[in-house]
């Protein structure tokens, strides 16, 4: 089911955790936050094959880490209209709705694989590493950012 971000803790049991996800036409980044959700941590990427293979792989780590609430990178455009990869995350984010009964947001991720690729340059990453970690890596910093955006609304409520 798609939720406002607002409203993911409100469909979740206490001690689940957040899946972030970057989806890539070749790749899956995917992110797991901590139990707290308040830490997003990169934890591993998937090459992308047919929806129901990608799926599988996504429940069978949704069941093993305890998994509550996905959050689904949006791509938007830099002036904020949708093209059609968020049409193709929409499309996902529907599909895999039906396969898990779990809430799903979305979140803007624009710039997020550039942020990551320039603080992987300033790490000194090879090419090689780069490409190794940028998918789980992008998929922490959109994860992170939608906790950061949880944390402060609930910092709000008090």
């Amino acid at each position: 089911m798609l939720v406002d971000l607002e409203d993911i803790n409100n469909h979740m049991k206490t001690g689940q955790r957040l899946l972030g996800l970057d989806l890539g036409s070749k790749t899956i980044g995917i992110a797991l936050s901590d139990i707290m959700c308040r830490i997003a941590t990169p934890m591993e990427t998937i090459k992308r094959s047919k929806f129901t293979k990608d799926a599988e792989q996504l429940i069978s780590i949704i069941t093993a880490q305890n998994v509550g609430g996905m959050v689904l990178g949006l791509p938007l455009n830099m002036d904020g209209s949708e093209g059609p990869r968020c049409q193709s995350t929409r499309a996902f984010a529907q599909n895999i709705s039906g396969k898990i009964e779990i809430p799903i947001a979305l979140w803007d991720e624009r710039l997020s694989t550039i942020a990551v690729t320039r603080t992987l340059l300033e790490a000194d990453a090879s090419r090689k590493r780069r490409k190794e970690v940028v998918d789980k890596m992008a998929a922490a910093y959109i994860l992170q950012g939608a906790l950061d955006k949880m944390s402060n609304a609930t910092a709000k409520d008090f």
